[in-house]
């Protein structure tokens, strides 16, 4: 998996920040997006990123995942 990458949420993941669900529960399992970054580094120092694959659904949602819960699609 690299950036510019189109991945797919292969598991349930809920979150709460979805901009047409505000503050409720929402399941983005199969959701499309493309994958901006994977972090490994912040202002020059290595990291150990709990979520570092950030992945952007469309203009106003991007999340971040575990390598284990998206999967690359052609």
């Amino acid at each position: 998996m690299k950036v510019g990458d189109r991945v797919r949420v292969k598991e349930s993941v809920v979150v709460y920040h979805h901009p047409e669900h505000r503050s409720k529960p929402f399941d983005v399992k199969g959701l499309e997006g493309e994958v901006m970054a994977i972090i490994h580094e912040w202002q020059g120092r290595p990291v150990s990123a709990n979520l570092p694959v950030l992945v952007k659904f469309d203009k106003k949602f991007k999340g971040h995942f575990r390598e284990n819960e998206v999967e690359v699609i052609s």
